[in-house]
């Protein structure tokens, strides 16, 4: 039999099934009650609710979602290469794209399979880890997560209003205001996630699918034309050879292997490939497994199409700009800067065509903001709440929309709205999440090996370990190469720890348990029998009859007691650095008392002060330590445990004057050791 409480407000409610019924007033009926808006944010949904299986959405369409953030770096990933490469970019392309697939695609597929909730790899991360130093860590990665889903947003927003600005037809009307259309197109964003998903969803794919039609054109054309003109390839091969001072291929590539850390920012849109998962459709089977592999499957398909798409044209669009693009127009102030396949769609199609693509492309760019705010709206609200680490509020959408919105705002602001200035924070939060996934998958196939001692397990580690250390080079290259995108994300990461602190304190007085459940049947009648005012509540430090029956002549000879006493004894779980608990409750009669014995907790003043909330006793009686304050409260922010009477009565009166319990409180007795 099991007593269910709120999982976001750690204050309980009893299942119909529960021995007795207690209707107690919860942070969601608060917030119905309250003003206008406050009933309007959190009636956008919880996202750290479990998705019900067979919602969702066709893979095919998520892609979109997904895509909108991959895809869109056409608009500026092969003027990228260019600038980076210059003859060697279709080469240095080609590196990037066999680390695309046999890299990145199948890491984030392990992922998808062993996180598929949407947590990512920094799921895996945190179960291989344990412990307080698996929180920091987490919070570490979600520090270079928010730096690259933000970034997304902003850079993205920004490169469409730098598109919108040097359009021909556009610029009389919008003149060299970059920054005001930014801002803009930010709060669009945010009011399509206002309303929900599924208009996210449907707007990803009408702007996707006409994207990639007209890329797939142009460049089809382009290629057409070079075709036409075999000379031109021969020149460029002849010339390519020529730049590496001894016209070989193996210089060739050498160079594409050292140059294409430079062109990271085509990695960009896996870790938010999984990050979506939620949404992709399950199938009816997925009701009777454990592991929903219908939607992992489904995930893969996803995956492997948007990489696939990605990779032939990024190769396409290197090969074709490097072919029609002088040098002169794609470096920095030229026509092609930041922007090669509309400066190609305007020469070969005109002014007309050419502003039908800058429009595409402006919408593509501006909604590659969605997948970044779908990303984080589906990876915080998972982690920080549940942490401890984050206000219950987090843990809604349309709240943390406008959070997003903020933390987007002061980003432009501070970068002015400036693209290139935000490149580096970028790729080093693309680069990271990624090296994260890499290195979580090759620890968990090396677990598995220990485990089985099966030797395609250990091949499967070794060619895991070879992509990681791929990606270890490829981070720190891109640190090197430009730090500042490392003190950016660090800014974020600092900021994710200070506020989780924060957090973490103020919300250690919640009774911090998730639901409870009974070892037998037997507990459960015992439990009834005791409960709403029959016992008086005694918190033991130690489990043993001899210890209980001193403690009951103590209490009898100085305190005029006329109920049967209740002993509590808590066991705490080994990882203390968990927030809320499932506690598993014994209760049995020892002579003219009761024994109660409770597994399953994270810390002891909050589970005893559950306990008692729930039991409604006569009177409390807890025991003063009088040992240092300072160190009590460390050994209660570590490890659960500290000055246990003080904290229950603080827990106690804090749960008291919230729900407004005035009257018929339990007597509490401090007493000393």
């Amino acid at each position: 039999m099991a007593i269910k409480t709120d999982p976001g407000s750690s204050y309980y409610r009893s299942q119909p099934t529960a021995p007795r019924v207690l209707e107690l007033p919860t942070r969601e009926s608060s917030q119905s009650s309250g003003s206008w808006w406050g009933r309007w944010f959190s009636s956008g949904g919880r996202i750290d609710e479990p998705h019900h299986i067979g919602r969702g959405y066709p893979w095919y369409k998520v892609v979109c979602l997904t895509g909108v953030d991959y895809f869109s770096t056409l608009a500026y990933q092969a003027g990228i290469a260019l600038v980076a490469a210059g003859l060697l970019a279709p080469v240095a392309t080609l590196a990037l794209v066999l680390v695309t697939l046999l890299g990145a695609l199948p890491v984030y597929c392990v992922v998808a399979r062993r996180s598929f909730v949407g947590q990512g790899s920094i799921a895996m991360l945190e179960h291989l880890l344990g412990g307080w130093k698996s929180k920091i860590f987490v919070l570490v990665l979600i520090g270079f997560a928010t730096t690259d889903f933000v970034i997304t947003m902003t850079l993205s927003a920004a490169d469409a209003a730098r598109h919108a600005v040097a359009n021909s037809f556009l610029h009389p009307y919008l003149g060299n205001s970059q920054f005001g259309i930014t801002v803009l197109l930010l709060f669009i964003l945010a009011v399509v996630f206002f309303i929900g998903f599924r208009e996210a969803i449907n707007l990803a794919v009408a702007i996707v699918i006409p994207f990639l039609g007209l890329n797939l054109f142009v460049l089809g054309v382009g290629l057409y034309r070079i075709l036409q003109r075999p000379a031109m390839v021969l020149h460029w091969r002849a010339a390519m050879l020529a730049s590496t001072g001894n016209n070989s291929w193996m210089a060739v590539i050498i160079l594409a292997s050292i140059l294409f850390p430079k062109l990271a920012l085509g990695l960009s849109g896996f870790e938010t490939g999984v990050s979506v998962m939620p949404l992709v459709q399950s199938t009816a089977e997925d009701a009777r497994r454990p592991v929903p592999t219908g939607r992992i499957r489904n995930t893969r398909k996803m995956l492997i199409a948007a990489a696939v798409i990605m990779s032939f044209f990024l190769l396409l669009s290197s090969f074709v700009t490097t072919m029609l693009i002088p040098p002169s127009a794609y470096e920095a102030g030229g026509p092609a800067a930041g922007r090669a396949i509309a400066y190609l769609a305007h020469q070969m199609f005109g002014g007309v065509f050419g502003s039908i693509y800058d429009l595409s492309t402006i919408l593509i760019l501006w909604f590659a903001g969605a997948s970044a705010m779908a990303g984080l709206i589906n990876l915080i609200p998972r982690y920080l709440p549940r942490f401890g680490m984050a206000p219950l509020w987090v843990a809604y959408r349309r709240p943390m929309v406008a959070l997003l919105l903020i933390v987007d705002l002061i980003v432009t602001l501070v970068f002015h709205a400036n693209v290139d200035a935000q490149a580096g924070a970028y790729a080093t939060g693309v680069l990271v999440l990624i090296l994260s996934a890499a290195i979580a998958v090759t620890i968990a196939f090396w677990r598995e090996f220990k485990e089985k001692r099966d030797s395609n397990t250990l091949i499967l580690t070794i060619l895991f370990f070879i992509v990681a250390v791929v990606f270890v080079y490829t981070t720190i290259d891109n640190i090197f190469e430009r730090p500042d995108g490392v003190i950016i994300s660090s800014i974020f990461v600092f900021v994710i720890l200070a506020f989780s602190a924060i957090s973490r304190y103020q919300r250690a007085q919640e009774l911090r348990v998730q639901d409870m459940e009974f070892v037998d049947e037997s507990s459960a009648r015992l439990w009834s029998t005791i409960a709403a005012k029959k016992v008086c509540l005694v918190p033991t430090s130690f489990s043993g009859e001899g210890y209980r029956m001193r403690k009951a002549e103590e209490i009898n000879r100085n305190y005029r007691v006329t109920e049967p006493l209740a002993f509590v004894h808590t066991h705490l779980i080994d990882n203390r650095s968990e927030f809320v608990s499932r506690l598993r409750v014994s209760v049995t009669k020892e002579r003219d008392h009761y024994v109660i014995e409770v597994w399953g907790a994270v810390a002891i003043a909050n589970t005893i002060a559950f306990i008692a909330e729930l039991l409604d006793p006569v009177s409390i009686f807890v025991v003063l330590s009088g040992q240092n304050l300072m160190q009590q409260s460390l050994r209660y922010l570590f490890w659960g445990e500290g000055e246990v009477g003080m904290l229950v009565y603080a827990i106690l009166v804090h749960y008291w004057n919230w729900n407004g319990r005035k009257a018929d409180r339990p007597t509490l007795f401090l007493t000393t050791a």
